[in-house]
């Protein structure tokens, strides 16, 4: 029996080596596609699943031996029609096509090059275009539209019916005119997170996998998975981009200037993430189109299509409930509307009782005076967002945004004032709203303009009542801008295009300090005009392996009859088929900046008022970059690194939020900062994990001080991302730790804290706080409510393991002694979310 088994098995093996040999020496012979299927097996190591009714009856000539594995699937399903989908473990399923799925080889039009990394979807489902371009979709019926999207070229939208069910036929892309930029790393650390060949990081919601700790798209929060991106205070209100402060951040919202950005005064996102469709990051390199913004700039977009059929969600989470739809009206309109407000009128859910802990902590509404009892504490937010789109013909498109915020906390304020019990309250409010119109017009198949005017409003304002002396202290910051702004593309060929246009900005801060006893008010407006003209020439070699920007923007200032010209270009370089090496610079400035004046100003909770450069004590920000990168993307493996070199001048003390001996001192100077971004990531199946490491040396220059030079308040020397995810169709989960080292600190002398009734500090910026320590957890799952309904269900634990991170310290003197405050990090907060889409 023995015998007679190991004669069956080198009887297989003869007849398989010398049908290989037979193939081998004649390619023009038909084969069966079993007999073929069993020799691509032997050679690549891969195992096909079938049934006998899918293969049966195909011949074909088998593929050269010389073609790659991935090469190879992309012959046999180009010959064969049938469907090849790559599983776990080296398993390869085949499969006929059936009416409810669609596959297709996604290429560009102008060189028959494989589109990877685009998007396709169509109702409730999605996916991504593989390295040849290959895609395959299931429907939900015949009657749905497909939606296929990629970076730089036109939306393509085929119906479902006229695909073809016979085979993976190629669909042709054309190129957008406003764009040469090409995905050059797809999936750069989860999937719908790509990188593209300008320097710029782009995040895909409508592909979007799932990140440690997060189980809603939240923008703000999931920049910072990138190296080089932190919040030393972990909000989104104040991220640091290479070292920079949050407000030299340009934050747009499909083109429109944003100066808020988080609910919860920082905690979470204020952009509904439903109605968000793509984030764009870019840390240096910028396009000349953009002004402001020296650190960097985060631009979000909504969707640039038409919708043809009625679509929406409705969810809920431990922090509020949301709500989205997308309406067609006709053929060539369709509006978006979202919202959002907090449930805490109902419940105060665990999160929300955390995140309040976390915003109130050493504020007045947390501690007022011994004897004043604080009462009644509530929080609320909303926020509308609404995006109206309208193709009037081929070449003619108008878009409307709109997006209304506001976030308020009340309190009651209580004491026994002339043996009577007195009550005043207490209250601080943020709000912003904005509109922006867009009219783009392509005038033939090289020339397009596209017209652009915005106005953004912005407000944050507090009541702070003293009950004891029947006092009441308003404080107003605002903030008014318009923009107008033409944008002229120019394809003079394949590999070039013209990019030029103008744009004017003007600018009005307004501060106020009002008192009613004894009577005080102090109002100070500002107002800047900045007129700005660019251009900037874009080139792709033919083959896409070169890419190349260079531009310049010239701004006149007429305030201040000053003129900044801005050289900026980018260079992007593939070699050896799996590496690619940039280049970028950039010089940048801005009129706007945060400043604090005092700890307690709005109640302690958001100190930082926005102000206007004057030119003189109040300097224009000005900033200049370089950074070189390569990386490495071939089997699964990303390997990545970045260095750079950023001199930022024009800062003031006030901007930059020292509590320390100069926490009063006014005065300007400058930061220069040196880091490298590092990023190794590996795909294995499902499982997807990655390690990022940034180093940054981050130095103070202020010539007036007594020490001239000493490390920046946001010198985050290391930072050390870990996080591994497995995703499946239906499930994902996720795990990440964050580790980086303790913030820049000034304490006291030991044995002399307290010198003439102040605090007698060491040098400034000597000391660092402990290490930060989190560890996060996240998990979706996706089922089918019904045949037209989809839901999701999430569950996620920021900071699992409860840690007491201190994330700033301060000291005060109380009673001639120091007194240390610390500022501690979110503890053990859950959340949950339920989704359902229609």
């Amino acid at each position: 029996m023995v015998i007679k088994n190991r004669c069956y098995f080198l009887l297989v093996f003869f007849s398989l080596v010398m049908s290989n040999a037979v193939i081998s020496q004649d390619n023009n012979n038909l084969r069966p596609l079993v007999l073929v299927l069993e020799v691509v097996q032997m050679r690549y190591d891969y195992q096909f699943n079938y049934t006998e009714d899918t293969i049966k009856g195909i011949y074909l000539i088998p593929p050269p031996q010389e073609l790659s594995f991935s090469e190879t699937l992309n012959y046999l399903r180009s010959k064969t029609g049938l469907i090849f989908k790559v599983l776990n473990d080296n398993f390869v399923s085949v499969q006929r096509p059936n009416d409810l799925m669609v596959c297709g080889y996604l290429k560009s039009k102008d060189n028959q090059t494989a589109l990877t990394a685009a998007t396709v979807s169509s109702g409730k489902n999605s996916t991504i275009t593989d390295e040849n371009g290959f895609f395959e979709l299931m429907l939900l019926n015949q009657n749905e539209t497909v939606s296929i999207r990629h970076l730089g070229y036109r939306t393509l939208l085929k119906s479902a019916k006229s695909f073809d069910k016979t085979k993976c036929e190629d669909l042709l892309m054309e190129a957008e005119l406003q764009s040469l930029a090409e995905v050059v790393i797809s999936d750069y650390i989860v999937s719908g997170i790509n990188k593209v060949n300008n320097g710029t990081y782009e995040i895909d919601f409508s592909n979007f996998d799932i990140l440690p700790g997060l189980i809603e798209t939240d923008v703000l929060q999931s920049v910072q998975a990138f190296p080089g991106i932190q919040s030393e205070n972990e909000t989104v209100s104040n991220i640091n981009i290479r070292g920079g402060t949050h407000d030299q951040n340009l934050i747009l919202w499909d083109d429109i200037k944003m100066y808020q950005s988080g609910h919860f005064f920082g905690l979470i996102s204020m952009f509904n993430p439903q109605i968000t469709q793509k984030v764009s990051l870019l840390k240096n390199g910028t396009d000349v189109t953009y002004t402001d913004g020296i650190s960097g700039t985060i631009a979000m977009k909504t969707d640039d299509d038409v919708n043809q059929t009625f679509k929406g969600s409705v969810g809920v989470n431990f922090i509020d409930a949301n709500a989205f739809v997308d309406i067609p009206i006709g053929k060539k309109s369709s509006i978006q509307i979202a919202a959002r407000k907090a449930i805490s009128d109902f419940w105060e859910t665990p999160t929300y009782k955390e995140f309040f802990e976390r915003i109130s902590q050493n504020t007045e509404v947390e501690t007022n005076q011994s004897n004043i009892v604080n009462s009644d504490k509530t929080f609320d937010f909303y926020d509308t967002s609404l995006r109206w789109l309208y193709k009037i013909s081929e070449k003619d498109e108008i878009r409307l945004n709109f997006i209304n915020v506001a976030d308020e906390l009340v309190f009651d304020e209580n004491a026994i004032v002339n043996s009577s019990e007195e009550s005043r309250r207490s209250k601080i409010s943020q709000n912003s709203i904005a509109a922006g119109f867009q009219y783009k017009r392509t005038w033939d198949d090289r020339w397009q303009t596209i017209f652009d005017v915005h106005e953004t409003d912005y407000k944050l304002q507090a009541f702070n009542a003293n009950v004891l002396d029947s006092q009441r202290f308003l404080q107003e910051n605002s903030v008014s801008e318009t923009s107008v702004k033409l944008n002229t593309y120019f394809r003079i060929n394949k590999r070039f295009q013209l990019l030029g246009g103008h744009q004017f900005v003007e600018t009005k801060v307004s501060n106020l300090d009002d008192v009613d006893r004894p009577r005080y008010r102090l109002l100070i407006s500002e107002v800047v005009r900045t007129y700005a003209a660019y251009s900037q020439v874009n080139f792709a070699a033919v083959n896409r392996q070169t890419n190349f920007s260079f531009g310049g923007r010239i701004n006149y200032i007429d305030k201040f009859k000053k003129t900044i010209i801005e050289p900026r270009f980018s260079f992007n370089q593939k070699f050896l088929n799996y590496f690619t090496f940039e280049v970028l610079g950039e010089f940048k400035h801005q009129l706007t900046s945060q400043i604090i004046n005092f700890q307690s100003d709005f109640l302690g909770i958001e100190k930082r008022r926005w102000q206007l450069s004057n030119d003189q004590d109040i300097p224009i920000i000005e900033s200049k970059q370089i950074s070189t990168g390569i990386s490495y993307n071939h089997y699964g493996w990303l390997l990545s690194a970045e260095g750079y070199y950023k001199t930022v001048d024009g800062i003031t003390t006030q901007s930059q939020g020292f509590q320390n001996q100069y926490e009063f001192v006014k005065t300007a100077g400058s930061y220069d900062v040196k880091g490298v971004d590092f990023l190794v990531r590996k795909r294995l199946g499902n499982f997807n994990a990655w390690l990022s490491y940034a180093f940054m040396d981050n130095t103070y220059h202020f010539n007036a001080l007594p020490e001239t030079d000493f490390a920046s308040n946001y010198d985050i020397q290391h930072y050390i991302t870990l996080g591994l995810t497995y995703s499946t169709n239906h499930f994902k989960i996720a795990s990440g730790v964050n580790w980086h080292t303790g913030k820049p600190a000034t304490h006291p002398f030991e044995n002399n804290t307290v010198v003439d009734g102040e605090i007698n500090y060491q040098p400034a910026n000597s000391s660092r706080l402990d290490d930060y320590l989190r560890l996060n957890v996240s998990a979706l799952y996706d089922c089918n409510v019904s045949k037209k309904m989809k839901g999701t269900f999430g569950v996620s634990v920021w900071n699992v393991l409860n840690d007491k991170n201190v994330i700033n310290t301060t000291y005060r003197v109380n009673d001639g002694n120091s007194q240390r405050i610390d500022q501690n990090s979110l503890g053990l907060t859950p959340n949950f979310v339920a989704r359902l889409f229609f």
